[in-house]
């Protein structure tokens, strides 16, 4: 059962074929919404288009790297030209490294934020005419709860997430009267490709999994729907806030 709470508009998804990428796509896509889809990966990305297309919902699949400026600016340009307009950005697009602050490579170092903090404030910055444009519009940024907490390692992933969600606040306060909103989701431990290895590897002995309340990790099935939340009206009145999807780690 799906309530069209998109029907209409057009959502930009970054990190399209990841775990949280798919179930945003294919979520938004039943609540009736225009599709961007992009990703690094061509072969996937065409794949997922043609696949949520065939159930009868409009899918544009851009290549995208989201530390490309250049690269930005053709996908919004592709969206104007399609579309004329966009409502919804959701910066999906993520990479984690796991060493600590002395067995972190400054090439790794770069990469990751490159990656997650600038490509966040790129796309922002690309979007931005079109989602004022757009006089009701939704930026959802992806954190995460290791932007919120220490964990003691991955830290060039941490600093990256941490930023992302100073950087949702302020664009939030910027934006809050030009008609878009700016929010950031932090989920816990999901069962995604980027960490399957791990999962696979630790099981449910996995530390961060032991230090949930519920004992498990999260579906991306479960992520998505705080996404649809931040994206589409029912959040109005929402800005700046972080949205936490953790089950419960972040609790004690």
């Amino acid at each position: 059962m799906t309530g069209q709470r998109l029907a209409g508009k057009v959502a930009l998804i970054t990190g399209a074929t990841g775990g949280l990428g798919t179930a945003t796509a294919e979520l938004f896509a039943r609540e009736g919404a225009r599709l961007v889809l992009t990703d690094i990966t061509e072969g996937p990305l065409h794949d997922l288009a043609q696949r949520i297309g065939a159930g009868g919902s409009e899918v544009v699949a851009a290549r995208l790297d989201v530390s490309s400026a250049r690269e930005w600016g053709e996908v919004v340009t592709l969206v104007r030209d399609r579309f004329a307009t966009l409502d919804v950005l959701v910066n999906l697009a993520g990479i984690v490294d796991w060493p600590g602050i002395e067995d972190t490579r400054e090439a790794d170092w770069d990469r990751v934020v490159d990656v997650n903090q600038k490509g966040t404030w790129l796309g922002m910055r690309a979007a931005m005419p079109l989602l004022r444009a757009s006089g009701n519009a939704s930026v959802v940024n992806t954190s995460s709860v290791l932007g919120l907490v220490g964990s003691g390692a991955a830290a060039a992933y941490q600093a990256s997430k941490g930023a992302v969600r100073l950087l949702s606040k302020t664009a939030a306060v910027e934006y809050a009267r030009q008609g878009v909103r700016v929010n950031s989701v932090h989920p816990g431990v999901i069962a995604t490709p980027m960490i399957q290895e791990l999962l696979d590897e630790q099981g449910d002995q996995q530390p961060d999994i032991q230090r949930t309340p519920m004992r498990r990790a999260g579906r991306a099935d479960e992520i998505a729907p705080a996404i649809l939340f931040l994206a589409c009206d029912d959040s109005s009145f929402v800005t700046g806030s972080e949205l936490v999807v953790d089950g419960g780690l972040t609790a004690h």
